[in-house]
């Protein structure tokens, strides 16, 4: 099991957002827990971003792996220009 990406026990803090009017009129119409709803966005926006960053290192991974081969198999793109 994963780590969590924060401490689900920390103390509560009050923030300001500036949010859309309406918007906010239209979530209080369905939840008298605007603050577990925005925690809730926030907790799943984390998650995406740490997936996606981990999707971005796995692509970087398999590239590199890719090339280091292809370099193994074939030698340098580069020896062929080199005056060396």
């Amino acid at each position: 099991m994963m780590e969590p990406a924060f401490d689900a026990n920390a103390r509560k803090r009050p923030v300001n957002l500036t949010l859309n009017a309406d918007l906010v009129d239209r979530v209080r119409d369905v939840t008298d827990n605007l603050s577990g709803v925005v925690e809730k966005l926030l907790i799943d926006y984390l998650e995406q971003q740490r997936q996606a960053r981990l999707d971005r290192h796995r692509v970087a991974e398999a590239t590199s792996a890719a090339w280091n081969s292809f370099n193994s198999e074939r030698g340098s793109i580069a020896d062929e220009f080199s005056s060396l």
